[in-house]
């Protein structure tokens, strides 16, 4: 029975969401439009269930390039509405559209001239018939079995917040590189923000040797700079190569003898690189696609002179995961 539920709960509120679909329309392309017109910040009003459902509409557009603050309607008509200006476009949210705080403020809201977007489940509330634009987000039924609860309802509002923000994230051109601005901490921001050039070993803790070098005196130079590779370079300091410590136990099984090669003769030839200023994201994804643990790295495409080596572990510690 618990589990029967539990799947009737996520049906219809699926149905709820995919039934907004078919109301993408006019309405939603003109509610886009005027808040890419704004040019102040989009406030977002809701009460109750629906006002935790602004909140999150809110936090999402701030973090994807459209400010917006969330404004608490019954604070509002105590002060709050101060915080209102006139070159603001506002989205008043409720189920009902007949939300007393919420009718409250629509006087004010019309007396500054703002925008208004309204967002409700009756086309024809009073919220709905107050708003410059309506994008209706009707529910067949709850999920809530008494239908008094908001379930299915603030779902598909949640849905319609995220439609407007993402759209929006296009419309302006947002990167991932804006995105990180927005989220510097943690992870996310370590993934986003970190570039090569912030973690690569540089000058004389690069690695490198000659052509002609013997292996075993390579190898002083792979465990001097204790970053378990070095590279091949000719006399104008192109790289031609590289030689690592995997590179080392298969040459090894040749016999002791091979230490007296020159380097050029066992090094990989067409090493994995990498330019400086790309996103040292990208640099664990070619070291997990290759299974290796450093890169060289470049200034530009055309160049064959390494400026510095990347480890798979400055990766790891700097929380490039």
């Amino acid at each position: 029975m618990m589990i029967e539920t539990a799947r009737k709960v996520l049906q219809i509120e699926a149905d709820a969401v995919l039934a907004l679909q078919a109301r993408i329309d006019e309405a939603f392309t003109r509610a886009v439009e005027l808040i890419l017109a704004c040019k102040g910040r989009v406030v977002v009003t809701g009460m109750g269930k629906s006002g935790l459902i602004c909140q999150k509409i809110a936090a999402t557009m701030s973090s994807t390039g459209t400010p917006t603050l969330f404004l608490h309607p019954a604070e509002g008509i105590h002060g709050d509405l101060g915080m209102m200006t006139k070159s603001d476009v506002v989205i008043a949210i409720s189920n009902s559209g007949e939300t007393e705080e919420i009718c409250r403020i629509l006087p004010v809201i019309k007396r500054m001239g703002l925008p208004l977007i309204s967002i409700s489940g009756n086309p024809r509330s009073t919220l709905a018939q107050a708003g410059d634009v309506h994008l209706d987000i009707s529910v067949g039924e709850e999920a809530c079995p008494l239908g008094l609860a908001p379930t299915a309802s603030t779902t598909a509002t949640l849905a319609m917040g995220d439609a407007l923000a993402v759209v929006l994230l296009e419309e302006r051109g947002f990167k991932a590189e804006d995105f990180a601005l927005f989220h510097p901490g943690g992870a996310l921001g370590k993934r986003l923000l970190l570039r090569v050039d912030d973690l690569m070993h540089s000058g004389d803790d690069v690695p490198l040797v000659a052509p002609d070098t013997l292996l075993r005196d390579a190898l002083f130079e792979i465990t001097s700079k204790k970053l378990g590779v070095t590279g091949v370079i000719d006399g104008k300091r192109n790289l031609l190569g590289v030689f690592t410590d995997g590179d080392l136990r298969r040459v090894m099984e040749q016999g002791l003898d091979t230490l007296q090669q020159p380097i050029s003769k066992v090094m990989s030839c067409s090493p994995k690189r990498i330019l400086k200023r790309n996103l040292a994201a990208k640099a664990l994804q070619i070291m997990e696609t290759y299974s290796i643990t450093s890169l060289f790295v470049f200034d530009e495409d055309e160049s064959q002179i390494p400026v510095g080596v990347v480890h798979l572990h400055d990766l790891l510690k700097a929380g490039v995961v």
